[in-house]
Formats: structure tokens, C-alpha cells, sequence
């Protein structure tokens, strides 16, 4: 099937149908490596919310985790991630991804990726390996301290020369549509154009959400603004099981600066000797973990945050202080750079620092396929509940989740590349019930009230009350919100709102299932950790669809 354009006719426009034979959505690891993987043998579109660089593959900052070095082992890798993972982690799935983490790496490289590189004692040239917390080893690939950022650039170079690869960049995708002939089949996706400020429609055999997470849904967040839980939302509303939501990992050291928005500090530092400290320069993760700086980044968050609130601190603070400048400059330089540019000098004196939502442990349900409850939608990276992460993630394993499982989806599409081909009826988008809002002051208080009360109420630590009053808040933004989608014409910020709310639901719901602490989900109305635990997974209603403007759903 090519990739074309065509017009069909609408209630009030001329409404524009895309067709191609893969349609992924997000343009970060994951959604580039599949699109690279799959381009040789069918034509892909690649939709991006933003332009193609912007995402959250672009600000990770420390690594690949993967087994390069001799004294390693993927039974070592295995064992950390189920550490890591708090007893949560589906086993199978920690040893399917972390067996193919170097072959997944060696692609990698072989499109130029330019990790760091040293010599040995024999002079031989070698990959520089750093350690993270959680890992028993040095496993980390990395390029500097803006891994993320090489890679995205990487892929980017290969894709832009591809010409089976179409890019559609500053477009939102609305809903998932689904047959009318098979209740697990979708045959393409409503998208919203935002420079034309129109619906569109893209027809496709096979569609993979590739959207990342939904971290957004805090109110201090690591994450870039395009971090809205999109795929998450469209799979629960197209009828996909979603799990282990409560777990949202917080990273324990951003930076706590009053003109610096979302900007990570790597735990790379604690890797190569930083230490977290009070502003007198007393430490204090000993008194959390044996473990100390290195502890997993559920301990270390849930310290810091115990910390600030026992003093009455607006932060804590990172010291690298005491390395070499030049080993400073030399491996962190994206970090040096940022702060000196805000007055803070790394090498001589400690990096202020908070705990930011960072990261979605859970996700849609999928195989090792990275196929989901439909049967021809698939979901790769942070987006994805694959069981790898379990109740916390290890550090640098999500970059390695996207690469991993976009391979295993590739073979799995081109498999079954012409399984489908029929060209069932897709319903023109309708926009005739609805008109232009004048009160967008709505989106936006009900986007700030939402935001707070999450970081208020499910953050890193909670309670019965405080997720049961989060869950009221949620029910009556719900109303509001389905009543302003169902008059009013679409937009980034009502869309990205929308799924916000879904996402938010999801997350509060599957807390109130869990009656444990474990990882990152810690309540202190059952503080012990439970002898068996399974993952939390809720399924939607068989009734739920995707709604068009004019419907009073959600």
C-alpha cells in the first residue's frame, strides 16, 4: 500500500484521508526504530505531536544499560532489574529484553550512534561503560551526559533519508478507530493537523503507539510539555487493558532553579561519586539504604522528599564538587554548561535539586511482540506495560525497552504484512454540531487544578483520603471536560486535557486497588509490602468506542 492523500467528502469541509501501511505515533526511540526497522519492506508515516526532535528520548541524559563488559552477565543485568523492579517485574520479560540488549545496542551503533569510547590498559579502544543506581556493574552506554540527544539525532539522520518514511510532524492524534467489522481491529486514526487547525484522517493496516508517557499529569515533572499520556488514553478508549499505572517513578534530582523548566540532573553523577547532601553539606542517604547515593531511584526520591519536608527545605543538594574539574567538564559537560549558564558552578560548589515525576512504569499491556489487546496495534516504550520495570525502573533500561521491543514488533508486523487489506469505511470526522470556544480559560484552570492536586494527593507519598479526594476531583473534571469536547472544536490543549483525565483516572484507580507499599507507590495507610503481589490491571468496558465532537463521551 502507498502512501497517499486524497479528499473525501465531509458534513462542512473537505475532510483529507492519509493511507500507508504502518502508521506510528511518536517520533522518539521507539517510534524511530521501528519506523527504521519496518521502511526496508513497507511505507510508514511517522506522526509527531511537536517537530520530530522534540520528546523525551531527547532530554535522557544518562544511557542504554546492556551487557559489553566481560565481567558482566545478563543473568547480573537480570538480577538488578528484578531488584530494581521490587518483586514486581515479570521475569520473562526481564530476561526477553536484557538478552537482547547488546544485538539492540550493535544496530544502534551500526547507525553512528556515538557512544563514548576509552582505552584499556593495552590500549585497546573500548566503550565506556558508567554505573547507575541499582546496577551491579558498569553496563551504561552513553554519549557524554546527552545520550538521549545523540540518539534522537541519530535516528533522526537515518529516518530523514529514508523514502518509504513520511514524516507528519505538528499533528495530534485524536482517537484510534476501530472496525466496524472486527471489535479488535482498527483501521486507522482521526488526527488533528494543528497548523491547518483540521481533523484528518490516517487509514493504516497496522498502527504503533510509540507516545511515551504521561508524567505531564504532575505538577513538577522532568518531562518535555508533549508528555500527555496520548497513547495510553486512545488505547484504554479503544478497548486495550492498562497496568501497573500507580507506579510513576520520580527522579530524585532535578534541577531546583527558578528559570530552569524540566531539566534532569543524570544520576550518572551519583554513578561517578556525587553525593546527595543537606546545604551544609551533611549527607544523609545512609541513614536510607546500605546502599547509600547508589540506592534505586524509588529510596533516594522518597529520602529527599522526607528530608525537605522534615526541615522545612524548599530542596536538597547534588555534590560533585570534590571530583577533578576536568573529569566534570569532560563527562557531564550538557550539565556543567546548564548550570554555570544559571550561576551555579558545578565543580565547585552543589547542585540544588527536588524529586520530579519522571517516568510511567505502567502503561498498555503488551506481548513480547509489543502487540496489544488489538490485534493490529501495537505499543513500544513508555507507553508499554511490558513487566519489565515492575513496581520501580532501573536506571537506563527505558531507552534499551524501546529499541528491544520495536525490534521484536518490526518482525512481528512484516510477518503478517499483508494479513490485512481490505479498505472498510471510515466515517468522516463531523465537526457540525460544534463551534469555536470562546472561554479557554476553562482548559486551562481545569489543566492547573488537575496537575496540583496529582502532585498534592498521588504523589510520592499517599493515602486512602488523599486518593479518594483526587478520585472527586477527577469525576466532576471528567463532566467538564466531556461537556466542553462534545460544543466545542478541538485543540492541543483541550486533546491534551482529555487524555490527561483519562490517564489521571487510571493511575488513582489502580492506587486504590493496590493495599500495599511497594517501589515507587507508597501509602501510608498500608505501609507493609504484601507476600504475594500481582500487577494491578484494569480493563475498559466493552462499550467504550472513540467519540467525535457532538457525543457526550470521553
Amino acid at each position: 500500500m502507498k502512501s497517499v492523500t486524497s479528499s473525501l467528502s465531509s458534513t462542512d469541509s473537505q475532510a483529507i484521508e492519509h493511507q500507508c501501511d504502518v502508521l506510528i505515533i511518536g517520533s522518539g526511540a521507539a517510534g524511530l526504530s521501528l519506523a527504521l526497522r519496518l521502511a526496508d519492506h513497507c511505507n510508514v508515516i511517522v506522526l509527531s505531536k511537536s517537530d520530530r526532535n522534540e520528546g523525551s528520548t531527547r532530554y535522557a541524559q544518562g544511557g542504554i544499560a546492556a551487557v559489553f563488559d566481560e565481567e558482566d552477565s545478563v543473568d547480573a543485568h537480570v538480577a538488578d532489574t528484578l531488584n530494581a523492579g521490587a518483586g514486581l517485574c515479570d521475569e520473562d520479560a526481564v530476561r526477553f529484553t536484557t538478552s537482547r540488549a547488546k544485538d539492540a545496542l550493535t544496530w544502534l551503533i551500526g547507525y553512528g550512534v556515538p557512544f563514548d569510547k576509552e582505552q584499556n590498559d593495552k590500549g585497546e579502544e573500548r566503550f565506556h561503560l558508567t554505573r547507575e543506581g541499582g546496577h551491579s556493574h558498569r553496563r551504561i552506554l552513553h554519549a557524554a551526559d546527552a545520550t538521549g540527544e545523540a540518539l534522537q539525532i541519530t535516528l533522526n539522520d537515518a529516518v530523514s533519508n529514508h523514502p518509504n518514511i513520511h514524516f507528519f510532524e505538528r499533528y495530534n492524534a485524536i482517537d484510534l478507530i476501530k472496525s466496524s467489522q472486527k471489535d479488535d481491529h482498527c483501521t486507522g486514526c482521526y488526527v488533528w493537523n494543528r497548523q491547518r487547525e483540521h481533523v484528518e484522517v490516517i487509514r493504516a493496516r497496522y498502527i504503533a503507539l510509540a507516545t511515551g508517557g504521561g508524567s505531564k499529569v504532575y505538577q513538577y515533572t522532568s518531562n518535555p510539555d508533549v508528555s500527555s499520556g496520548d497513547g495510553i488514553a486512545m488505547a484504554w478508549r479503544a478497548g486495550c487493558r492498562v497496568a501497573n499505572m500507580e507506579f510513576n517513578q520520580f527522579h530524585p534530582t532535578c534541577l531546583y532553579h527558578p528559570q530552569a523548566r524540566n531539566f534532569l540532573i543524570s544520576e550518572a553523577l551519583r554513578g561517578e561519586g556525587a553525593q546527595l547532601c543537606h546545604a551544609d553539606g551533611t549527607r544523609f542517604m545512609q541513614n536510607f539504604d546500605e546502599r547509600g547515593d547508589l540506592a534505586p531511584r524509588d529510596i533516594v526520591a522518597r529520602a529527599i522528599d522526607f528530608e525537605m519536608k522534615r526541615l522545612g527545605e524548599d530542596c536538597m543538594y547534588l555534590d560533585i564538587s570534590h571530583k577533578p574539574a576536568d573529569f566534570i567538564v569532560k563527562h557531564f559537560p550538557n550539565i556543567y554548561r546548564r548550570c554555570r549558564a544559571l550561576g551555579i558552578d558545578i565543580t565547585r560548589e552543589a547542585i540544588p535539586v527536588v524529586p520530579a515525576a519522571h517516568y510511567s512504569c505502567g502503561g498498555v499491556m503488551t506481548d513480547f511482540n509489543a502487540k496489544t489487546d488489538l490485534d493490529n496495534v501495537y505499543a513500544i516504550g513508555e507507553v508499554a506495560y511490558t513487566g519489565l520495570h515492575g513496581a520501580n525502573r532501573m536506571a537506563s533500561n527505558s531507552l534499551l525497552e524501546c529499541v528491544v521491543y520495536a525490534s521484536s514488533a518490526a518482525e512481528h508486523i512484516l510477518s503478517r504484512l499483508d494479513d490485512f487489506s481490505e479498505q472498510e469505511a471510515i466515517a468522516p470526522w463531523d465537526e457540525s454540531q460544534v463551534s469555536n470556544s470562546d472561554e479557554e480559560v476553562i482548559i486551562q484552570h481545569n489543566w492547573h487544578e488537575l496537575r496540583l492536586f496529582m502532585w498534592d494527593y498521588v504523589g510520592i507519598v499517599r493515602t486512602n483520603k488523599r486518593l479518594e479526594r483526587a478520585l472527586r476531583r477527577i469525576t466532576l473534571l471528567e463532566q467538564e471536560i466531556q461537556e466542553y469536547y462534545a460544543h466545542f472544536r478541538v485543540s492541543n490543549n483541550l486533546l491534551e486535557l482529555r487524555n490527561l483525565v483519562t490517564v489521571a483516572e487510571l493511575i488513582v484507580r489502580c492506587a486504590m486497588q493496590r493495599k500495599e507499599s511497594r517501589g515507587l507507590h507508597f501509602n501510608l495507610d498500608y505501609p507493609d509490602t504484601a507476600q504475594h503481589p500481582t500487577p494491578t490491571i484494569l480493563a475498559p468496558s466493552k462499550s467504550q468506542t472513540h467519540h467525535l465532537p457532538g457525543d457526550l463521551g470521553l
